[in-house]
């Protein structure tokens, strides 16, 4: 296990290097001087030129990139262009909602679809069955925003239960606090997780199937185990590899629909940050905030990893011998 996880922490290192190359390369070596386009095509030559000297674009691009490998390792990720303040800071903030937010409707996809896959398996071929996996696939079909403004429309517009957008905050200084804040999510969190409940329900029930009629189960049986304990406590652990696998990719999925349902709900997370910066040509929160997108996916994909790993051992690197 020591060596599986050495070589796990190097995989990640060396994406998050990668990713932050790829990154930096992608906003800064593209051809067209980023100052002139932040300024505008008609502004005056001294004052893009002045820009461009704050923003570091007057020195090399491998100094620049450098220099920014340098703040991270630092914490000094710059100032903002348009709202002047730091953007560790803008990015923290924000990111006290949008985690909360993504961690919420990925619990809530895996409590929902859990027992959605193994009920449905358990039942094969039957109505409950039928009905299950009908409701999953039109679970597919609903994209997460036009889900969002049926919510708003349903519950907000007619039923009055839930304010049609916004965010009180954590803080009970802010006017907020923690049963206002969890209930003003509750909407968001239900469109995010609508159509990722689906697909783990789906992936689930596949995945039982493929182990219930294995040895290990016949064995269970004969040894006086009932099915719910066998469906609960053998198929579905062995079952849980691609179930992890998913569980990461939905993680990436739901931090990318955050950024349309964060704008849909007006909430002020990292994702209306990202695209209030992108419509303001703000660099730096761009750079910074896509790269901490991108290293919250890598590191919850090196949990499942460890998780997977710790579930099946089978899976890890072998250790050498001494």
């Amino acid at each position: 296990m020591a060596l599986f996880l050495r070589q796990k922490l190097l995989i990640l290192l060396f994406t998050l290097f990668l990713a932050a190359t790829v990154i930096f390369a992608v906003l800064h070596l593209l051809p067209g001087n980023a100052a002139q386009v932040l300024m505008g095509p008609d502004a005056d030559p001294e004052a893009v030129a002045a820009l461009a000297t704050q923003l570091g674009l007057d020195v090399p691009a491998w100094q620049r990139f450098a220099g920014w490998l340098v703040g991270l390792l630092r914490g000094d990720l710059g100032h903002s262009y348009a709202y002047g303040e730091p953007v560790l800071d803008l990015l923290l903030e924000r990111l006290q909602l949008t985690l909360p937010l993504t961690v919420l409707a990925l619990a809530i996809s895996g409590l929902l679809a859990l027992p959605i896959g193994v009920y449905a398996a358990a039942h094969q071929g039957r109505w409950p069955d039928r009905v299950l996996m009908g409701l999953t696939q039109l679970g597919l079909a609903v994209p997460s925003f036009w889900l969002a403004m049926l919510l708003i429309v349903f519950f907000a517009v007619r039923l009055q239960w839930f304010a049609a957008g916004g965010f009180p905050g954590w803080g009970a200084d802010e006017g907020g606090g923690l049963l206002p804040a969890l209930h003003a999510l509750v909407l968001p969190t239900l469109s995010l997780a609508a159509v990722q409940t689906a697909i783990l329900a789906r992936l689930t029930r596949a995945a039982v199937l493929e182990h219930v009629s294995a040895d290990f189960v016949r064995t269970a049986r004969a040894k006086g185990l009932g099915r719910h304990q066998v469906l609960w406590g053998h198929v579905l652990r062995n079952a849980m590899g691609p179930i992890l696998t998913l569980l990461g990719l939905q993680f990436a999925n739901l931090l990318a629909g955050a950024i349309v349902v964060e704008n849909v709900f007006y909430l002020p997370g990292l994702g209306r940050l990202l695209f209030q910066a992108i419509a303001n040509r703000d660099l730096l929160v761009v750079q910074n905030g896509v790269l901490l997108l991108v290293t919250l996916v890598i590191v919850v994909n090196f949990a499942i990893d460890v998780l997977h790993a710790w579930l099946d051992p089978r899976i890890r690197v072998p250790e050498r011998s001494a």
